[in-house]
């Protein structure tokens, strides 16, 4: 027996594809992503952190132009497999540091949570990363968080116990430890600086 398949009037949604990004890092990111692939005509149906999603047309999708808008803009389309595992990566870093809106500790593993958000196994995932990128994902994620608290120390609007709270750590000899691992002076010294240093979030690591 044969079914026929019915829409009842409705439209049937066009397929899309969706474009891997590279050095999306916060929301003015996202909506000059999403301006520059308007100006150029494409149907944006959505965009978020390391990737947006257009529809497909008639025509091919000019990927020459869109590499080149990307990059007169400081980013990159991501168009390896692999390359789109690690920067999958990055991103979910990036958002479980940066971009929670819940201010309570992750109590989730690391390990788990990467698995989750990028849907690959860890174990995988991890030698990729380090063989690529020249740290471990852990050492990545380190250094994000040290970038969270210089931003959140250079606000100077919570003290450093509320700050090693919000982010996880188990004490505040715990985030200075690592603070000055990384940084070579302490929160402290760090604060009390007139024009904190800072990296670029899409320079974390490189």
């Amino acid at each position: 027996m044969r079914y026929a398949i019915c829409n009842l009037g409705l439209p049937m949604k066009a397929p899309s594809s969706i474009l891997f990004i590279r050095n999306m890092v916060c929301d003015r990111c996202v909506r000059v992503v999403r301006e520059e692939l308007t100006k150029l005509g494409l149907d944006v149906r959505r965009v978020e952190l390391g990737e947006a999603e257009i529809a497909d047309s008639e025509m091919s999708i000019n990927l020459d132009a869109i590499r080149r808008t990307l990059e007169e803009n400081g980013f990159e389309l991501i168009e390896d497999r692999k390359r789109k595992s690690i920067e999958a990566v990055k991103l979910a870093i990036v958002k479980l540091v940066h971009h929670r809106h819940d201010e309570k500790p992750l109590k989730l593993k690391l390990s788990a949570y990467i698995t989750r958000e990028v849907g690959q196994e860890y174990h995988g995932l991890s030698a990729l990363f380090s063989s690529t990128e020249g740290v471990t994902i852990e050492q990545y994620y380190i250094l994000q968080r040290i970038e969270k608290a210089k931003e959140l120390l250079k606000y100077g609007e919570l003290t450093l116990s509320e700050i090693a709270w919000q982010m996880g750590y188990s004490s505040v000899q715990h985030l200075s430890g690592q603070f000055r691992q990384v940084t070579g002076m302490t929160p402290s010294e760090f604060r009390k600086m007139g024009k904190a240093k800072r990296v670029g979030l899409d320079k974390v690591g490189a």
